[in-house]
Parts: structure tokens; C-alpha cells; sequence
């Protein structure tokens, strides 16, 4: 290995120890901005899933990304020593005590991510804190911030906006000083000795994923009634109407129409319909199947 090669290396070590006191666990990168060090379950074959996606480091071998993050300075050693081509760090996210999140603007789209980020914040009434800020050799930023320990951020790509990247739980960020193949990644100037800022409430409820919708099933006639509310309920726009006469002439043709009218109803109204419109249809359910609401 050459020269400036080791040197990078040992730079980089340097800057993952430093790191690592600030209680920021680090793994070792390449100059890919990849984990450096090799999945020890790369020849691993078998059904399924490989071991190298069921294993989170359980074996005790180096190699599982970052899942081999550690802030122990002996542990740190012993994963460059295994990694001796590495030239930077990666710093885990989600992991205690400062439950990284990192906000990415990445300039290599053709949108503006730091134009996108204002807008978002005018719109929605928060503030981004003075906190660690890290300049990419293409021109882009990441932003550190500290989130709760309870809350699970997940990784996203432009989901925020376009060119707004999110490292959360699983991910990582290069941290400063790493060199890569395209140069060489540094702390904006005045943030370097700051720690991740509390990323703001409002911003932090942008980045967690829609909550999934619950639709409580409305009082029915038995397990089989129920099911049928159940089955409109699982309408999506366009299959409204089609599926609320379905559950309405099983419903008359089983006998329980006339108890099911006003559940089915409710499922309508739950997914868009309006109480005329879906009366309209069992109606038209219940003459279909010869029986008279």
C-alpha cells in the first residue's frame, strides 16, 4: 500500500476516535464511502435469504457495515487494523446517546435541496438549530441533528423534497475528514465543536412515515358481517361503489341485510362515499337479490 495511502488511513482512525468520544459510533469506509471491510457470509449459499442480510454482527465477525459500529477505541482499532485500505468513517445513525439524524442536501440533482429545505420550513413554522454541518467534495451539506430516543427515523431519499436525503436507524453519514474517491469531506466552519442540535418537532414528524389509517369496524352481524364491512373498507377510489353492492347482496342474499345496512354505511362513509350514495347502492343491492329494504 502506498505511502499516502497509509497516512489516510491512519488520519482517518484518527478522526474516528475523535468521533467516538464525542459518542458517535464509527465504522471504517473505503474510498467508495463504502464499509471497507468485506461481509464475512459473502460465500455463504443457501435458500432464502442470505445470512449476510439475516445476520446484524450475532456471529461475532467483522464485516456487517454498520452494524460493526462501535464508539470503544479498542474495538475501533481492531476494525481499521482488519480494514487497511480504509480513508474515511462512517458515523452510525439512530444509536445513543444523540440518536443521529442526518439531513443530506445533495447537489448532484438539478433541483436546489437548500432552497427546498427554507421552503419547507417557511411552510411549516420551524426553525433548523445551529448544529454540525459537514461539506462534501460535490458541493453538498449534511446537517447533524439529535433525535428522541423513542422514535425510529427511517432512510429516505427525496421523500422530504427533492435532493433531501435522511439518514436515520441503519444508515450512516462519511464524517469530515474522510477522503473518497472525489475528495475530501470537512466541517463547515464555526459548527465543527458543536454536538448534533434537537432536531425540531415539526420537521421531526415530516420525517417519520404517514401513520398507516385504521378503520374500526363498525358493529355487524357476526364474523361473516363483519368481513364485509371489512371488505369495503379496503376500497380504494375507484372501487367504492362496486364493492360496497358486492358486500351488500352477499349480505341480503345471506340474510343479514337488514342488519348490515347501517355498518355497510358507515364503511362508506369511512372511505369517501357519501350516506346518499351508499344507501342508493344497498338499495339497489337489495332489489337485486329480490328482497325489499
Amino acid at each position: 500500500m502506498a505511502t499516502t495511502d497509509r497516512q489516510a488511513t491512519k488520519l482517518a482512525l484518527a478522526h474516528a476516535l475523535s468521533a467516538a468520544e464525542r459518542g458517535l459510533a464509527v465504522i471504517p469506509l473505503s474510498r467508495t464511502k463504502l464499509p471497507a471491510l468485506r461481509s464475512p457470509h459473502r460465500d455463504e449459499t443457501g435458500a432464502g435469504p442470505g445470512p449476510t442480510t439475516r445476520c446484524r454482527s450475532e456471529c461475532g465477525r467483522l464485516g456487517h457495515g454498520v452494524h460493526d459500529a462501535s464508539t470503544d477505541p479498542t474495538r475501533i482499532r481492531e476494525l481499521f487494523a482488519a480494514a487497511p485500505r480504509a480513508t474515511g468513517y462512517g458515523i452510525a445513525c439512530g444509536l445513543p446517546p444523540h440518536h443521529l439524524i442526518g439531513v443530506d442536501l445533495d447537489t448532484k440533482t438539478s433541483s436546489d435541496p437548500s432552497a427546498a429545505l427554507r421552503e419547507l420550513a417557511l411552510r411549516h413554522l420551524f426553525t433548523i438549530p445551529a448544529t454540525v454541518v459537514v461539506l462534501t467534495p460535490s458541493g453538498g451539506r449534511h446537517l447533524w441533528l439529535s433525535g428522541p430516543p423513542d422514535v425510529v427515523v427511517p432512510n429516505s431519499a427525496s421523500r422530504l423534497a427533492p435532493g433531501i436525503d435522511i439518514r436515520g436507524a441503519g444508515g450512516y453519514l462519511v464524517g469530515p475528514g474522510s477522503r473518497t474517491d472525489h475528495g475530501t469531506y470537512t466541517a463547515a466552519p464555526g459548527t465543527a465543536h458543536l454536538a448534533p442540535a434537537t432536531c425540531p418537532p415539526t420537521l421531526l414528524r415530516l420525517l417519520l412515515p404517514p401513520p398507516r389509517a385504521h378503520h374500526p369496524t363498525p358493529p355487524a352481524a357476526g364474523g361473516h358481517g363483519q368481513g364485509l364491512v371489512q371488505f369495503v373498507l379496503a376500497a380504494h377510489e375507484g372501487q367504492r361503489n362496486t364493492r360496497l353492492f358486492w358486500a351488500a347482496c352477499r349480505a341480503y342474499e345471506d340474510g343479514i341485510g337488514p342488519a348490515l345496512a347501517d355498518p355497510l354505511v358507515k364503511a362508506a362513509l369511512t372511505i369517501g362515499l357519501s350516506e346518499r350514495e351508499a344507501r342508493t347502492t344497498i338499495t339497489s343491492a337489495a332489489r337485486r337479490t329480490g328482497h325489499h329494504p
